[in-house]
């Protein structure tokens, strides 16, 4: 029998959550799909893949940063993952009270605001309840929903990162 998952937080519609068992199959069916994975790696990754790397999401201790399953209140359903987490620095240190914000939707939920909801409820958990300073995120160029969605949120374009392959818009929001 599996356990209760513990909620981290919830919003108008959504609720936040460690990942459980039964998660495997959406969470799996995210990390195939093209179309998601394009701005998030670039590639979709093998059931194998998907799977070892669920399988590293359920051994994540628990913490208020972490990227959390996104369910939808209504029916329950896994929309995807969300959340925000430590910001490493390139030299593998923890930038302290600098949280980085992610959301990672499902295909058949993208278009219906729930990127912009989990991410203005965890720009609030990060500033009110966690106590950071600054949020950030890192978003592939291209990928205009997304930039869109953060400054939307308040971020602003902090830098850019030109590579041969893939590049990057650093955004950054600020506590008030």
């Amino acid at each position: 029998m599996e356990t209760l998952p513990v909620v981290i937080l919830e919003s108008e519609r959504l609720i936040f959550r460690r990942h459980i068992a039964s998660d495997k199959d959406s969470f799996c069916a995210m990390e195939m799909d093209a179309d998601v994975r394009c701005y998030v790696g670039g590639y979709p990754r093998s059931r194998e893949d998907a799977e070892r790397r669920f399988s590293n999401v359920l051994k994540t201790p628990a913490g208020d940063m972490n990227m959390g399953a996104t369910v939808l209140k209504s029916d329950g359903a896994y929309i995807g993952r969300c959340g925000l987490y430590q910001h490493i620095l390139s030299r593998g240190d923890i930038e302290e009270e600098v949280g980085v914000l992610a959301y990672y939707i499902a295909k058949a939920y993208w278009n219906k605001g729930y990127a912009s909801e989990a991410g203005s409820a965890f720009v609030q958990f990060g500033f009110n309840v966690i106590g950071v300073n600054k949020i950030v995120t890192t978003i592939e160029m291209g990928n205009s929903a997304s930039i869109h969605i953060a400054k939307k949120l308040g971020f602003y374009i902090e830098a850019k990162e030109f590579g041969e392959k893939r590049s990057f818009a650093h955004l950054r929001l600020d506590r008030k």
